[in-house]
């Protein structure tokens, strides 16, 4: 620190020298605490700079590996698109085949039950109420009739939805509203008992299997007439 001299004091060439000594040392010390906090300043300002490229690392980083788990995304889910596509094809020819199938079969079936068809009309469709109904086979005789529905696999649900379609049946094809109306069932695999379900409900309950379909109601099944 610059010394301090009274003012009342007198000067000689030791005093002036030891004051310029002084105000020497104190410029010394104000330029060392300014590279010091220069230096500090350089310091964090590395470590600012070193820490802002890390993060521009990080977020190109993460931006890539979202970039792949998109395109990731993506290709899962054209495979999944294909592979529902080809499921639904492949339950799509399934269900022809048991249709016809089960046509081929139905009229032995039923002729075997007593009730001589006359004739069989593959996917009958029909618009009502703004809604479509598809009934797979139907099968006539003179005063009877027989909707059927086919189902690769059976469901409960699907015996529920047949049920109420049944129900509006005489409506939605008033043709055969003079004609005795029987409901069947037929699939090749079955979940959940809604084979058994569906016999409670009155229908004929059909079974496709290898090249040839059967009737499995019991034997003192008695039909509903809807």
């Amino acid at each position: 620190m610059q010394e301090y001299i009274p003012a009342t004091e007198s000067l000689n060439f030791e005093k002036v020298w030891a004051l310029i000594q002084a105000t020497n040392q104190t410029i010394k010390e104000l330029a060392q605490q300014s590279k010091d906090t220069d230096r500090k300043f350089q310091d964090t300002d590395r470590k600012f700079q070193d820490t802002d490229r890390k993060f521009q690392e990080s977020r190109i980083s993460i931006d890539k590996e979202i970039r792949e788990l998109i395109n990731q995304t993506k290709k899962t889910e054209l495979i999944v698109d294909k592979l529902s596509k080809k499921m639904k094809e492949s339950e799509s020819r399934w269900a022809k085949f048991v249709e016809s199938l089960v046509e081929g079969e139905l009229i032995k079936l039923l002729n075997a039950k007593g009730i001589a068809v006359e004739q069989t009309t593959m996917r009958a469709k029909k618009y009502f109420n703004n809604r479509e109904f598809e009934i797979d086979i139907i099968a006539i005789n003179g005063n009877e009739m027989l909707a059927v529905e086919v189902k690769t696999t059976l469901g409960v649900e699907d015996v529920n939805e047949f049920i109420e379609e049944m129900k509006e049946f005489r409506e939605v094809f008033p043709q055969y509203r003079e004609k005795k109306v029987y409901g069947a069932v037929a699939y090749i695999s079955v979940d959940s008992s809604a084979n058994k379900l569906a016999e409670r409900q009155g229908f004929y309950v059909i079974r496709a299997t290898g090249e040839s379909a059967k009737i499995i109601n019991k034997e003192n099944f008695k039909p509903k007439e809807w």
